[in-house]
């Protein structure tokens, strides 16, 4: 992209550099073997975030192996033909940076931030790890007994994520979202290193990779290192196409109970399949999220207003929509009932509060308030160097474009009140919803 000619040199240098069109800088480029690189430029600070994008995630692996993506996240942390275990971290925090590694449905990421005089030793590591990884059956017991552990701490000791995994199982009939991201316990428990060794050998190659580098860098430098580090890795030829069960028809509402003696708070869940956000047709999704925002993203929203402030039958809701996503979504509602309120009593409440709602239509003043309030968050993110990369990053591995990110905040500031309401009677629909009653041991179901 064109650069604001505008600009003296001395004030790119410290400015994040922005197109004519308002927007990040975004250079992009493929290598030879398949490998997309984004570049985005921010010379404020000499720092740079290198990220390593997969498009393989949980929703990608086998069946029968859940979590093994996870579990594999783990072990690209162990010995390759140039570093011992643990060396990666050990040089990265040696050079004054941190780094990490994260799994999700549709993406597994990799991340350093680091001096910007730093880049070329994280792409020499990173390039070695995403095909020389050496692992043993002592790397896998080890490390498979860290990610019970991390199951155990994180869901098998929280009942409330205890409850969203069958929330999510009861959403997804057919679909690899309806499994957790780190997997069930039985499963995880048999994981073992072919399984690793199977996932890493298909997924793990440059042509199912994105290279995102944000910071205080020249395209043309982050060119010259990928083609030196990245681009001398072949490309798996035999990549299989990314393709997924999909849901049936989804024609029948359904609920669930979760009792469990450690619920401090029962609460009322409901989730509806949604549709994601897709390349080039934003403005159902927009519509959905600012409907999110209407009902139950703040504490004035619709939902608070008129169950928790006016009817005193709450005493917290929330509405929300994960639209960034390879395949359909859920657009989410949630309420916990105040003291003396039963769960039937808080879910009627609700329901009646969203037919108000879609009835009434949207006000315009909420509307535009957010809007700005959208406006303004949009502009503060890019002082972020770490979100900027993760906003690119988990679009193009569900299946957006640089020009989609661009072009969201506009389409959010263009989306109407009618089209909110539009989105709301189609996708709030009982038979494609799941009700799920979070309650303690000793509670009665009315």
């Amino acid at each position: 992209m064109v650069r604001a000619l505008a600009l003296s040199a001395a004030l790119i240098a410290a400015t994040p550099v922005f197109a004519e069109d308002g927007h990040e800088a975004v250079t992009t480029f493929t290598l030879d073997n398949g490998m997309d690189v984004v570049v985005i430029e921010d010379h404020r600070a000499p720092v740079v975030q290198h990220m390593v994008w997969y498009r393989a995630g949980s929703a990608d692996e086998p069946v029968g192996s859940s979590g093994v993506a996870h579990f594999l996240e783990h072990l690209l942390f162990k010995a390759t033909d140039t570093l011992e275990a643990g060396e990666f971290s050990a040089t990265v925090a040696a050079n004054g940076g941190n780094d990490n590694a994260f799994t999700s449905y549709d993406y597994t990421a990799y991340f350093q931030r680091v001096a910007a005089d730093r880049l070329e030793l994280m792409m020499r590591m990173e390039s070695d790890r995403m095909r020389n990884i050496r692992l043993s059956d002592d790397d896998i017991a080890t490390e498979r007994d860290v990610i019970l552990e991390e199951r155990n701490q994180r869901t098998e000791n929280n009942p409330r994520a205890l409850f969203g995994e069958q929330v999510s199982a009861a959403q997804y009939l057919n679909h690899r979202y309806g499994v957790p991201v780190i997997g069930w316990k039985h499963e995880m428990e048999t994981l073992d290193l072919d399984d690793a060794l199977s996932f890493y050998q298909i997924h793990y190659s440059p042509n199912n990779a994105i290279l995102v580098v944000t910071g205080d860098v020249e395209p043309d430098e982050v060119k010259s290192l990928a083609e030196q580090y990245y681009g001398v890795i072949p490309a798996n030829p035999d990549l299989p196409e990314r393709v997924r069960s999909q849901e049936p028809p989804q024609t029948a509402e359904r609920r669930l109970t979760f009792k469990d003696a450690r619920v401090s708070q029962p609460y009322v869940q409901r989730s509806y399949l949604a549709p994601e956000r897709d390349a080039g047709a934003q403005e159902k999704a927009a519509a959905l999220f600012l409907l999110a925002e209407l009902l139950g993203g703040s504490t004035t929203s619709y939902l608070n207003e008129k169950l928790q402030f006016e009817q005193q039958k709450v005493v917290y809701t929330g509405a929300f929509y994960r639209g960034v996503s390879l395949d359909d979504t859920t657009f989410d509602l949630l309420v916990v009932p105040a003291e003396g309120v039963s769960l039937q009593e808080a879910e009627d409440a609700m329901d009646q509060a969203v037919t108000d709602f879609i009835a009434e239509g949207v006000n315009e003043e909420d509307l535009d308030r957010i809007k700005m309030q959208l406006r303004a968050a949009q502009t503060y993110a890019r002082d972020n160097v770490d979100g900027i990369g993760n906003r690119y990053g988990r679009a193009l591995t569900s299946g957006l474009t640089v020009e989609d990110v661009q072009a969201w905040p506009d389409v959010l500031q263009a989306v109407t009140g009618d089209q909110i309401i539009a989105a709301a009677r189609e996708v709030l629909q009982p038979e494609t919803s799941v009700t799920g009653w979070l309650m303690r041991d000793d509670e009665v179901t009315q």
